[in-house]
């Protein structure tokens, strides 16, 4: 039988699994919905990880069962980055899913910006560390608990183990890739023996899938369960990156830029940090650009529909910087800079060309930060997100980078958490 490798991706709505070869290719993907995320209090977001849990098997069983010809040897998760809970020895939730965007540990960020080094990834509230703090002012954190991101508490539960982390999830959490190690400065925050997990690079053996799950799903007992990664470790991985300056531009609602390179970068002030994944380093900021800003002017039928009439070699000379609201954190930090979208034509085609080349300019000023920092220019982008099938953008962006421009090798992150079980089995002796 030939050898196949599943990847799971926990996101916001869903769970999505893909089953790969040994190639690569896909043979299978399965789909299973999430409630959406609860607000208990203002700047609180929380979900059910029992929720999680029962789309993550519904997925694999799915899965399992499309690939009947195929031995599925490894499986390895993704999750929203940030995204915390506590468990007890035996994997059981104590708490409920803390999400990404959860904001409830304002203060806590503001207490940790006056301990930690500039360069780290855990200041603000959507990082972990400060929503453990939450917890433990709270009082909320029980003796031999565990604090866990969202796929390492999945990951261990399918293979019996407890408490092992990835240090692309941990990285919120105050772990130092470079040293591979808690910082000496954690000491000083007094957290209870035993709550931070044990972490391991993305791509080892957790373990065998356990008994119960392999009856419960059709996964063959000899499945081996991979450390993760977080989704936007993930999607890179499926965009096909692969040797350092190549990039992936991610066209949400946010614009989202990322380079692959040798040494880590990492800059507060522009929200930048680094993942380690096989060996280089994946660095990246975000900018308040992207889709949320068409969408406050264009129907998506509308941006398909005008995008056929641009000519994407004739500039309109609209010096736009699309913004959905006054603020800025990535090419510029600026949290008072104010869109610049005036003057608005009365020929909509041109509004949009305008927007589009916009947007392209602050790829571009991105990419030139990053190069400023260390990165060096891009070799060439990959583009994911649902701006990647719009090939007017694509040629005008292209123009404006002056480097080859295509749509991601693979858009579903879980695609590249199959690349980790994938890469991850093949190392092993």
């Amino acid at each position: 039988m030939r050898a196949a490798f599943i990847g799971v991706d926990l996101g916001t709505s869903g769970c999505r699994g893909v089953c790969i070869d040994e190639e690569g290719k896909e043979l299978a993907r399965a789909n299973h919905p999430l409630p959406a995320s609860t607000h208990p209090r203002p700047g609180w977001s929380e979900q059910n990880p029992g929720d999680w849990w029962q789309a993550v098997l519904a997925v694999l069983g799915e899965l399992a069962r499309a690939v009947p010809g195929h031995d599925i040897r490894g499986l390895a998760l993704d999750g929203t980055s940030g995204t915390l809970l506590l468990c007890d020895q035996r994997n059981h939730p104590l708490t409920p899913g803390i999400m990404y965007d959860d904001r409830r540990a304002t203060e806590e960020a503001r207490q940790l910006a006056c301990l930690a080094p500039r360069q780290t990834a855990i200041l603000g509230p959507s990082a972990s560390l400060p929503k453990l703090l939450w917890l433990k002012k709270q009082g909320a954190i029980p003796r031999h608990a565990l604090a866990l991101h969202q796929s390492e508490w999945i990951s261990g539960r399918l293979c019996g183990q407890v408490g092992t982390g990835d240090e692309n999830n941990c990285l919120k959490l105050g772990w130092d890739p470079q040293e591979q190690a808690w910082p000496s400065w954690m000491e000083r925050l007094d957290l209870p023996a035993g709550l931070l997990p044990r972490v391991l690079p993305v791509g080892r053996v957790m373990g065998r899938i356990a008994e119960e799950i392999s009856v419960r799903t059709g996964l063959p007992g000899h499945c081996q369960v991979f450390t993760g990664t977080t989704d936007s470790t993930a999607a890179a991985l499926a965009a096909g990156l692969e040797q350092p300056g190549d990039a992936l531009t991610s066209l949400g609602s946010t614009l989202v830029c990322k380079i692959l390179v040798e040494q880590p970068l990492q800059s507060t002030e522009y929200g930048i940090y680094s993942h380690r994944i096989f060996g280089r380093w994946l660095a990246g900021g975000a900018s308040n650009s992207g889709g949320a800003v068409l969408r406050q002017h264009f129907s998506d039928g509308e941006i398909a529909e005008l995008s056929r009439r641009i000519n994407p070699e004739r500039r309109s000379c609209l010096e736009y910087y699309p913004l959905p609201a006054p603020g800025e954190r990535f090419p510029f930090n600026d949290p008072r800079k104010q869109p610049r979208l005036w003057p608005v034509p009365r020929n909509r085609t041109r509004f949009l060309q305008g927007m589009l080349e916009g947007i392209a300019r602050i790829e571009k000023l991105a990419y030139r930060r990053l190069e400023e920092l260390g990165a060096g220019y891009p070799v060439r982008v990959m583009t994911s997100g649902g701006g990647a099938a719009n090939r007017t953008w694509e040629r005008i962006r292209q123009n404006m980078l002056g480097i080859p421009v295509r749509a991601a090798t693979h858009g579903e992150p879980a695609h590249g958490a199959a690349l980790i079980a994938l890469r991850g089995y093949s190392r092993e002796p």
